[in-house]
């Protein structure tokens, strides 16, 4: 993942601004009794990215994946709408708990940035992904960088849309979607009535967009390190902020963990599940990383 890169990671202030004021209100209006369901997984199985990640001889990777991950962030269904017999056989390779959370079509979201053109499209897309049963988790809509406020419409008229048995989550890139209050609160209100997430995006050049407003009882985190040593702290201070949200009644934990060069990145998933398992509670498979370089290497 690109998004966000830069050449000096060294250089940037990877504090975690501080919550939103209605983010407390959402997480206090929570189910007392509900467990805390947490997911934490990468953004593609692919051999080729996660490179000595997959046994000598792994004949299936993402039956082995599934093995050590109970989520995926379906990134390739980003650029081309498969087959409903695809996502069957992704139901047949994978345990019973796991669960997939795919990003939208790009001809949607980027392509047709959200006109008339793209609903015949976005139909389509449901329509297989409707096959990911039980193991579909949330989907996620990630707009262009230059789609802005000025769009508003169109987002309106697509959240207006949308089928709303399906969990849905925006990522929106615009910084104007967050710089400008008035904004901001529109946007905020809107999600917050639809009960849709409001996906936050942790990557070193692009801090204007880390608006810490959850909008339903769900963190839907990407985050994206920078193969650098700073990685592992900044998994720190999220496990510390999901730790106080938790307190607060987050009841929906989904983290999905990208770098620049993804082949480290079971590294990264690996470090994050074990703290959240010895912080949090939690009993998550921590992922075998044996084949893979030390981070210390960064």
């Amino acid at each position: 993942m690109k998004f966000g890169k830069v050449e000096q990671p060294e250089l940037i202030d990877f504090t975690l601004p501080k919550d939103h004021s209605g983010t407390n209100l959402v997480l206090s209006k929570s189910e007392k009794d509900v467990a805390t369901s947490i997911y934490v997984g990468c953004a593609k199985w692919n051999k080729q990215d996660l490179k000595n990640f997959y046994p000598r001889g792994t004949k299936d990777e993402l039956a082995y994946y599934a093995s050590q991950f109970n989520s995926i962030e379906l990134n390739a269904t980003f650029y081309r709408i498969f087959p409903a017999e695809q996502y069957q056989k992704w139901y047949d390779k994978t345990p019973e708990n796991f669960k997939f959370f795919p990003k939208i079509v790009q001809n949607v979201s980027h392509l047709r940035r959200l006109n008339d053109q793209a609903y015949p499209i976005l139909d389509e897309y449901l329509n297989v992904t409707s096959n990911l049963k039980d193991k579909l988790g949330t989907i996620f809509l990630q707009l262009h960088t230059n789609f802005g406020p000025k769009n508003w419409d169109r987002v309106v008229r697509f959240i207006e849309y949308w089928p709303k048995e399906f969990p849905l989550s925006i990522e929106f890139r615009h910084t104007d979607w967050f710089n400008d209050t008035a904004v901001a609160s529109e946007l905020y209100s809107l999600l917050e009535e639809n009960n849709i997430s409001n996906t936050i995006v942790d990557t070193a050049g692009r801090r204007d967009i880390m608006h810490m407003r959850l909008t339903k009882n769900e963190a839907f985190i990407r985050y994206v390190g920078a193969n650098h040593k700073s990685d592992y702290t900044r998994l720190d201070e999220w496990i510390l902020r999901l730790i106080k949200w938790k307190e607060q009644g987050l009841k929906n934990i989904h983290f999905f963990i990208h770098q620049n060069l993804e082949l480290e990145s079971p590294l990264l998933s690996a470090y994050f599940i074990t703290e959240l398992n010895k912080r949090m509670g939690s009993n998550l498979i921590i992922p075998k990383t044996i084949n893979i370089s030390n981070p210390k290497l960064f």
